[in-house]
């Protein structure tokens, strides 16, 4: 290309001097509201099952491992070699360990960081495609507001590092168009996201190929783009060369059956139709997926832009391929969020440039008034219950959040009725405040009220004592990892008749059971030597 033709850094639309600062305050206000909504109250509330559990278990025993152990190369579970994902975010967990200790908080800090700084990161991928400041910034308090990616990038997970190292991979792809130097950076983010999700690097390696060779196809035939990719890979390969060299045929076949096998076979009972991930962005997207659409109708239009062809690329394929795995899990759909924050960050930009005299869509305003009817009758409802104190109240801050998103809407509504384009500022501070009163409830991590509360039985554990190669064996559906995390044990599901028999075969079992139930299996010789809310008990002989 003869000229430069992008917003940011050295091209033809170079910001001026004197704007210099607002483009620091744009990314410092980003960084600094995002790190507020992501790190606050993270201890507030115990760490759920399965990836949770698991991913905080690993971390201990990285961190309580020696030094020279080289357990943060070659990670365990509960002694196990562990293969299910590569160990990056567990060895940042296990420092966060080292400084704060082993809590709530500390376990999820370093996912929580990481989905943070993504939100300055897609602000800056959004200056490389659109030529002004206001779709880039609106595009990152999209994604900064969503319900998904603040839930999820809050959790001790993987995936909120995943949406960072994604922008940033992706980022620089878009910055290589121009400078092939930038082709390291691309090659670093595909090491990052391998070594946090294994598969999910060779995914988003693909569509930035896809992109590229709609977009800038002269730069998949440069040998500066490709030795720049592979010479940031370089950790990645040294990653899994050395699981390799340690495990040989065992990582091999862990892989395929951990990673590989997920697109083809379900695993877990995980199995659910093609649909499935739209019906969630459907459930947890609103209000930005009504912007979202609007933005993926105006990039098919301006298929000819670059924006648009990274926002039809990213969403259509990325789309297509989760949907069309077979194994299927809430939180694989989240990479997609970038994508339609950037498609939401176009329609809003381009309706600031709407003329007066036209009105925003009648559907939008309806779908927010209902919404907020709702919401004030949920209000009322509770503020009724609190009140009288009819039935068990809910905590106060259901009641605000409710009342915040009520006020929200309606006003964003009333003011799109009147064709002011500020309903944009009304419905980002809005969401902003409705999601720290979210994050500062009980109920952002709602998937603990599935089962009962492990932190009191855990520590009921604890208290007895018991040799650490003692199994306890419990009453219940599944492993709960939480609860073998908290307890420093694993405990051992298994039914009814198989622990009547247990007991009866042992000299000194140890069982974790429903109090309810011990009258019905008539066991002799019982000896409860802990009690738990809500009815647990452990027992052993007498």
């Amino acid at each position: 290309m003869s000229r430069q033709t992008f917003a940011w850094g050295r091209s033809s639309y170079k910001l001026r001097q004197q704007d210099g600062w607002l483009e620091v305050f744009c990314l410092i206000g980003l960084l600094i509201a995002a790190l507020i909504l992501f790190t606050i109250n993270l201890g507030n509330l115990s760490l759920r099952d399965w990836d949770e559990g698991t991913v905080a278990q690993v971390a201990k025993e990285i961190w309580q491992a020696p030094h020279d152990s080289l357990k943060w190369l070659f990670p365990t579970f509960w002694g196990e070699p562990y293969f299910n994902k590569p160990p990056l975010i567990h060895d940042l967990i296990a420092l966060t360990y080292h400084i704060g200790g082993v809590n709530e908080w500390t376990a999820r800090f370093s996912g929580a960081f990481l989905t943070a700084c993504s939100v300055p990161l897609l602000y800056l991928l959004g200056r490389e495609v659109f030529p002004s400041r206001f779709p880039s910034f609106c595009a990152a308090l999209i994604y900064l507001t969503l319900l998904p990616v603040v839930r999820h990038g809050r959790l001790a997970m993987l995936d909120g590092a995943v949406l960072c190292f994604e922008i940033l991979m992706i980022g620089c792809a878009l910055r290589s168009r121009r400078d092939l130097r930038w082709s390291i950076g691309i090659g670093l983010g595909f090491s990052l996201l391998c070594l946090t999700k294994g598969m999910m690097g060779g995914l988003i390696g693909f569509l930035v190929l896809v992109f590229l060779a709609w977009d800038t196809p002269r730069l998949l035939t440069s040998a500066y783009f490709w030795f720049g990719w592979l010479l940031g890979s370089v950790p990645a390969l040294a990653w899994y060369l050395a699981q390799w060299t340690h495990y040989e045929k065992e990582f091999i076949d862990a892989l395929f059956d951990q990673q590989i096998n997920r697109v083809g076979e379900t695993l877990d009972h995980h199995r659910h139709p093609v649909w499935y991930y739209l019906l969630e962005i459907v459930k947890y997207s609103f209000p930005w997926l009504l912007f979202a659409v609007a933005g993926l109708q105006l990039a098919w239009q301006d298929r000819h832009y670059s924006w648009a062809k990274l926002v039809l690329v990213w969403s259509g394929l990325y789309f297509g391929v989760v949907s069309l795995m077979a194994t299927k899990l809430p939180w694989y759909i989240l990479p997609i969020y970038p994508a339609l924050a950037l498609a939401g960050g176009a329609i809003l930009s381009d309706l600031r440039d709407w003329p007066k005299e036209r009105s925003y869509p009648r559907f939008w305003r309806v779908l927010f008034t209902i919404v907020a009817i709702a919401a004030s009758v949920i209000f009322l409802c509770l503020l009724f219950n609190q009140t009288f104190g009819l039935i068990p109240s809910p905590h106060f801050s259901l009641t605000l959040l409710a009342a915040s998103l009520a006020m929200t809407l309606g006003v964003s509504a009333r003011l799109m009725k009147q064709k002011s384009i500020q309903f944009i500022v009304v419905l980002f501070w809005g969401l902003y405040v409705s999601l720290l009163l979210f994050v500062n409830s009980p109920y952002w991590v709602w998937e603990l009220g599935e089962a009962y509360p492990v932190k009191p039985v855990a520590t009921m554990i604890k208290k007895q004592s018991l040799p650490t190669d003692q199994t306890i064996y419990t009453l219940f559906d599944y492993e709960r990892p939480s609860l073998n995390f908290y307890s420093d044990r694993r405990i051992i599901p298994r039914s009814a008749e198989e622990l009547q028999e247990y007991w009866r075969n042992n000299s000194k079992p140890y069982l974790l059971v429903p109090q309810t139930v011990l009258s019905d299996w008539s066991l002799e010789k019982v000896q409860v030597i802990g009690k738990a809310e809500p009815d647990w008990v452990l027992i052993t002989k007498a």
